[in-house]
């Protein structure tokens, strides 16, 4: 099977780690290129070029910015210490989201992996987190997770998505984890008072999505709900799913209010997000 070329951006937190333990999860059924990166969240006016030597105007104290570096590369060093001398570490200058996409979407990785802190109530609502940030901008399939689950058995993965208009979508990576885990599909549309006609067509469009996309072990679900992060929770409180995909288009979420980023931050479930063509 090919190899699986992932991103772990990290700040040294837990969070980072358990990111790490998915990855390892990852690593039993195929093979893995795992690269760490820390961004030094630095503004426009420090820069470095490509041997490492640090640029400064204004206000920055240079000094300052060289022992931060020097910290940052020591844990990095740490990192393979704990984990090995097969990882790659990575140390960036720049604005955090921004620094995180460029670097992935160069060097052609096929998932980013981040930990998350979550996010609740008045601060969601004026920041959100890196996490969400990045879900919403990258044009690379996200993994986020906010806690240990270095115990998963990856068996049912969960595909929410509005399927009225079947495409082919980009879903290369769904088909690795398939094939890997020999798991099942199961797509999830999210209703509102729909009559058993009205499902119907869904459920056809479903298995038109399905064959479009080559997925051969998969089942269709459809129910009703308010919203979609309600309806994900409900599914899964009646059939307990593994991982959860669900797409966004890049201004938040697929649906209403941001679903997509609302899941990452209220679930504690492993999310992988990705970028819809309709």
């Amino acid at each position: 099977m090919d190899s699986l070329k992932i991103l772990i951006p990290t700040d040294f937190s837990v969070q980072a780690e358990f990111a790490y333990l998915m990855v390892k999860k990852l690593e039993e059924k195929t093979s893995i290129e795992i690269h760490f990166l820390h961004v030094m969240n630095v503004p426009d006016t420090v820069s470095m070029d490509t041997n490492g030597n640090i640029q400064t105007c204004g206000e920055i104290d240079i000094n300052y910015v060289l022992s931060q570096k020097e910290i940052a590369e020591r844990k990095l060093a740490d990192l393979k210490t704990l984990y090995g001398n097969h990882i790659n570490t990575h140390l960036k200058l720049g604005k955090l989201t921004d620094t995180i996409l460029d670097f992935s979407e160069t060097n052609q990785f096929d998932l980013i992996v981040m930990g998350t802190k979550g996010a609740w109530g008045l601060k969601e609502k004026l920041s959100g987190t890196e996490t969400q940030m990045i879900a919403r901008k990258s044009k690379l399939p996200l993994l986020s997770l906010m806690c240990d689950r270095s115990d998963l058995q990856i068996r049912n993965i969960l595909l929410v998505h509005n399927f009225n208009n079947p495409l082919k979508e980009e879903l290369s990576l769904m088909h690795k984890l398939t094939k890997a885990f020999d798991t099942k599909i199961h797509l999830l549309q999210i209703t509102s008072g729909k009559t058993e006609a009205e499902n119907t067509g869904i459920e056809t469009n479903m298995k038109n999505f399905a064959e479009l996309n080559n997925l051969v072990n998969f089942e269709c679900h459809i129910i009703n709900d308010k919203d979609v992060e309600n309806g994900v929770i409900h599914f899964n409180q009646q059939i307990n799913m593994d991982i959860i995909c669900i797409g966004t288009h890049g201004k938040g979420g697929i649906f209403h209010h941001s679903s997509t980023e609302k899941l990452i931050n209220h679930l504690f479930k492993p999310i992988i997000s990705f970028h819809l063509n309709n």
